[in-house]
């Protein structure tokens, strides 16, 4: 998988994490209003180049959610761990295990339950963001206390 799809997948799911008026068109989402916007919400995303899936950001700053990148061969469980989501007061990016820079990422709220999502600075490389999704994302909270038995999941550790 090339980088630059890890790295965009890394940030569907990341962007899923973090982050109202009715009918607006594209309104840049500050990380604070982002967190409020998307943290602890499943959202269903799909990317410029194919890949789609859905995705939550806990408070922890992990991510679960799955994947089906460029939209071919099985959507695969991945979670993201505690810290990988990153907000300051001017920005939102990720902490990846393996990655030589920290991606950063601009929001823009597109309707009042949808956004969309880039690596910052490169506008050409989005994914859009829709609320609803897998209900397989909303059992990650409990299956952190009690996994169950045979659930296949897979954390992204590094890029290479």
């Amino acid at each position: 998988m090339r980088i630059t799809n890890v790295l965009l997948s890394a940030a569907a799911l990341t962007a899923c994490a973090v982050g109202m008026s009715s009918g607006a068109s594209a309104d840049p989402l500050t990380p604070q209003a982002a967190e409020r916007f998307v943290l602890g919400r499943t959202f269903s995303y799909s990317c410029y180049e194919g890949t789609v899936g859905s995705g939550r950001v806990l408070k922890d700053g992990s991510v679960a959610g799955t994947i089906q990148v460029r939209g071919k061969g099985n959507a695969r469980y991945v979670t993201l761990p505690a810290g990988t989501v990153q907000t300051s007061s001017e920005k939102i990016c990720a902490k990846l295990k393996g990655v030589a820079y920290q991606p950063c990422f601009e929001l823009e709220k597109t309707a009042a339950d949808a956004f969309r999502g880039n690596l910052a600075g490169f506008n050409q490389m989005w994914c859009e963001f829709k609320r609803g999704g897998s209900g397989r994302t909303r059992l990650v909270e409990r299956s952190r206390n009690t996994p169950a038995a045979g659930t296949k999941t897979a954390q992204i550790e590094s890029v290479h």
